[in-house]
């Protein structure tokens, strides 16, 4: 009986000693809770959590509280932050707003125009091109103009030619002139209307009128002022008519054709304003304007559309076949048109959204369809008024809150399906 006494103390004993290390581990130290108490205690002190997002930003929700692949807790989304007054807007806390750089304009008018770049090259001007021919048969017998290049003047003399058929008119034209006192006028007018014909200078027909004289040879004189661009005569040569002996430039004014994406070209217009730079002057521009839009695409492979630009070269230093830079400005005939900031669009590559501020916290994802960009602003044909208010920087974290939102919604209704 002493010994079972004796047992029964010590059971007793060891007992006590446990239930006290129990009391003094879990009632002395800090007791630590679990993560879902944690957030339970949280959704306490900070409203009703209604899901739980994931951490990294991407399109994933779930309702009881997770940890992600990389071990990283899903964020809670209290009542107060996603609370919205109607199914298409989203509610952000005000703190939020503030610590994300939320910022917002006001949509209004402006231009709205690109400048278009082009490459473009410089050619003559169709217009001031002249060719030297002669309507008789004849024979160079000396040249005075006989280098491809070289310079003329108007009236200068390019070359001496002998014409039977003009030696032939002249004569009549003294016959003429020796028969006016019975004949009267109308025969001397019709031998000068012959020399006419053959293109004989007016200088050379009063020279045998007063003179009285049949001068063998004929010094042709340039029509133009220009360069010669093409020589296909020389000395001693026989000619036809009709044949193109010189071929002379006015360098006076020339072209500019450059050559302008199809997907530019809607937005140019005659008139248009542009900037050259030739790559020979890189750091002499010029103004000008487009002058002619051409009817057809000229060069199919690029897909480029060609325009003519005009240029003064009244010192030559402009040369044709020199490749030039050009910069088209469509802006400056623009009329203003509803556009936002560049950055106030989302773009998901099926759809474009912006968000609409509509105060204390509230956003609304609006679809809406553009048009044309420029400056940093694009114009905005349907989606939008004018005088509301868009989100152009921080939209990444709006939208998020929107595609989550659209998420739970969904997950609610396939909640709801039997």
């Amino acid at each position: 009986m002493k010994r079972l006494s004796s047992l029964a103390v010590l059971a007793a004993g060891v007992l006590a000693g446990a239930a006290g290390s129990y009391w003094y581990a879990h009632w002395s130290e800090p007791m630590v809770m679990p993560a879902a108490a944690q957030q339970a205690a949280a959704a306490k002190d900070g409203g009703e959590i209604l899901y739980y997002r994931n951490p990294m930003g991407l399109p994933d929700i779930s309702k009881v509280p997770k940890k992600d692949s990389m071990g990283m807790d899903y964020i809670p989304v209290y009542a107060d932050e996603a609370g919205t007054a109607d199914d298409n807007t989203v509610k952000i806390s005000l703190d939020k707003i503030q610590r994300s750089g939320v910022r917002t304009e006001t949509v209004g008018t402006r231009t709205v125009a690109r400048p278009v770049r082009a490459v473009g090259e410089v050619e003559h001007d169709e217009s001031r091109l002249t060719i030297i021919t002669v309507r008789s048969d004849g024979y160079i017998e000396d040249l005075f103009v006989d280098k491809t290049g070289q310079h003329v003047e108007k009236g200068q003399p390019l070359f001496r030619f002998y014409s039977p058929q003009i030696q032939l008119a002249q004569v009549d034209l003294l016959v003429a002139l020796r028969a006016q006192g019975r004949s009267g006028d109308r025969d001397v007018e019709g031998a000068v209307q012959k020399l006419r014909n053959l293109d004989v200078p007016e200088a050379r027909i009063e020279e045998v009128r007063k003179t009285k004289t049949n001068p063998r040879t004929l010094d042709w004189p340039s029509p133009t002022t220009g360069d010669v661009t093409a020589k296909s005569v020389i000395k001693g040569q026989f000619v036809k008519a009709g044949d193109e002996l010189f071929r002379i430039a006015d360098h006076s004014r020339l072209w500019v054709i450059a050559d302008v994406a199809e997907s530019d070209i809607g937005d140019i217009t005659v008139g248009t304003p542009a900037t050259v730079t030739l790559r020979a002057f890189a750091n002499e521009p010029h103004e000008g304007k487009v002058t002619f839009i051409y009817p057809e695409m000229m060069k199919p492979e690029t897909r480029t559309l060609s325009v003519r630009i005009e240029l003064p070269n009244p010192d030559g230093r402009i040369k044709p076949g020199m490749y030039a830079d050009v910069l088209l400005h469509p802006s400056a005939e623009a009329a203003p048109v509803t556009a936002v900031p560049a950055s106030a669009v989302i773009d998901s590559g099926t759809r474009k959204v912006v968000l609409i501020a509509k105060g204390e916290g509230r956003f609304e994802p609006r679809q809406v369809k553009l048009g044309s960009s420029g400056g940093g602003y694009v114009e905005v044909l349907d989606g939008v008024k004018r005088g509301e208010k868009v989100v152009t920087s921080a939209t990444f974290l709006i939208d998020s809150e929107s595609n989550l939102k659209s998420a739970l919604q969904a997950l609610d209704q396939s909640d709801a399906t039997p």
